[in-house]
């Protein structure tokens, strides 16, 4: 069974840092593309950061751009999001998925973040 499960958000002030986790079951994170997607309240969903097939090729939104960073842990099939220098307009629910070209992003159940003090 494929299955994506995202932990560690969290309620964090400004400028604080977390690191979310997606561990990945039934295939394998190595060599597919992998991204990390979030959604605020009332708003659509916004591609944040990317992580590109066998590689390490990355790509980010610009509002998070040098404060995110995505990485994966090929060892324990994780894909991980690493955020520091947060701000309030960064509180959403995060989802890590899986695109594959021609079919449907597949989503995990999503891990909240609040940004406030």
């Amino acid at each position: 069974e494929v299955k994506l499960v995202e932990s560690g958000g969290d309620l964090v002030q400004p400028g604080g840092s977390l690191r979310l986790s997606c561990a990945a079951s039934g295939f394998r994170v190595s060599n597919q593309n992998m991204e990390w997607v979030r959604q605020a309240p009332g708003k659509g969903v916004e591609l944040v950061a990317s992580i590109i097939g066998g590689g390490s090729l990355t790509q980010y939104a610009t509002s998070v751009k040098g404060r995110f960073t995505i990485f994966r842990d090929n060892a324990v099939n994780t894909v991980y999001l690493q955020m520091s220098s947060l701000k309030p307009e960064d509180t959403a629910v995060y989802y890590c998925q899986r695109d594959q070209p021609g079919l449907a992003p597949f989503r995990g159940q999503g891990t909240q973040v609040t940004v406030s003090s």
